[in-house]
């Protein structure tokens, strides 16, 4: 199979990546990334003289680069390209609009236009907006989102929906709860306050701390993923989730805990505009349909990534100087499959 990953150089991306090359022996990888502040190509270091994996730098909003890259002849495209962080969404929302919607639009033409076989699109839980105590949504929930991001994906999935439905775009949609794991950039909750607890620095907590996520560990998720694109059924949405929603201050105090550190670290900061409360889905459909279900427990995740950040100290500091764009420059500026800056 050869599949084309856009925004394979973010967090969620470039562990799919690595799970597929992994795994596939027959797949072949291009990885299309605008590789924007959260991108890393350091994340696929050990893959870069891979035959079997390329990348290629270009935003899905840029219709000729994207015609382009389609031209080269897909089976399936997984899209994971997006403008992610809520807060940056709050100070400034037309970057969510140009990736989130148009780029999406734009892919979405480029594969009715080659007639993909599979699109997969990475959507969120956000786009539902808050659920109320003992409330799990399902993939037939009514769209809220409460947020310029949220309201950004929500678009997007509409779009994903009137192409497969008005042109026969084989699309499928993935609903997905936190995600946390390696190669997570660090302004995610879980690196920040892991970063900040190494170095004795304060960790922010908005109001209260009694903001519930789902937490799933990322190779759940690349599971789930690569499930989908092999069996999901064309036109369906299908919800992802651990199924246990924890306290944003319950994850704080796991990490000090395993770090040794004191809870005195945690500062109560001024809550989010608009911070949905709560969010839990419903993902007993992708568990009956596909078969799939979460293998890692918080506890064991939440080990294995602070001990992955431990042992990679020096990728958690190139991600947050961003000293990475400097082994993009040494391994991708010169080869063919790149465009250049």
């Amino acid at each position: 199979m050869k599949l084309l990953v856009t925004g394979g150089a973010g967090f969620i991306g470039s562990n799919f990546i690595r799970h597929l090359l992994a795994t596939e022996r027959g797949v072949e990888i291009v990885n299309f990334d605008k590789l924007t502040y959260a991108a890393n190509p350091e994340s696929l270091s050990d893959f870069a003289e891979n035959p079997r994996y390329s990348l290629v730098r270009g935003d899905i909003a840029d219709t000729e680069r994207v015609e382009s890259i389609f031209a080269r002849g897909f089976d399936a495209v997984v899209n994971f390209a997006a403008e992610t962080h809520v807060d940056r969404s709050i100070e400034d929302a037309s970057p969510f609009l140009h990736t989130n919607v148009g780029g999406v639009m734009r892919l979405l033409e480029a594969a009715r236009k080659f007639r993909l076989q599979r699109f997969v699109h990475i959507s969120t839980d956000e786009v539902y907006g808050s659920a109320g105590a003992g409330v799990s949504f399902t993939e037939d929930a009514v769209l809220d989102p409460r947020s310029p991001y949220a309201a950004s994906k929500a678009s997007a999935d509409h779009f994903v929906t009137a192409y497969a439905n008005t042109y026969g775009v084989a699309a499928i949609i993935l609903r997905c709860t936190n995600n946390y794991g390696p190669f997570q950039f660090p302004e995610k909750l879980i690196p920040l306050m892991l970063a900040n607890a190494q170095e004795d620095k304060s960790l922010p907590i908005y109001g209260d701390g009694q903001q519930e996520r789902d937490w799933l560990f990322v190779e759940d998720y690349c599971r789930a993923i690569a499930l989908t694109l092999e069996k999901g059924k064309v036109g369906e949405v299908y919800n992802v989730s651990a199924g246990r929603p924890l306290p944003n201050i319950y994850v704080v105090r796991t990490i000090l805990k395993h770090l040794g550190k004191p809870d005195s670290l945690m500062k109560s900061v001024a809550d989010r505009p608009g911070h949905d409360r709560r969010y839990a889905l419903d993902s007993s459909k992708i568990q009956r349909e596909l078969g799939w279900k979460p293998q890692v427990s918080f506890e064991e995740g939440i080990k294995l990534t602070i001990d992955w950040y431990r042992a990679n100290s020096s990728w958690l500091e190139n991600a947050r100087s961003g000293e990475y764009r400097k082994y993009y420059e040494r391994h991708y500026t010169n080869r063919s499959e790149t465009f250049s800056r």
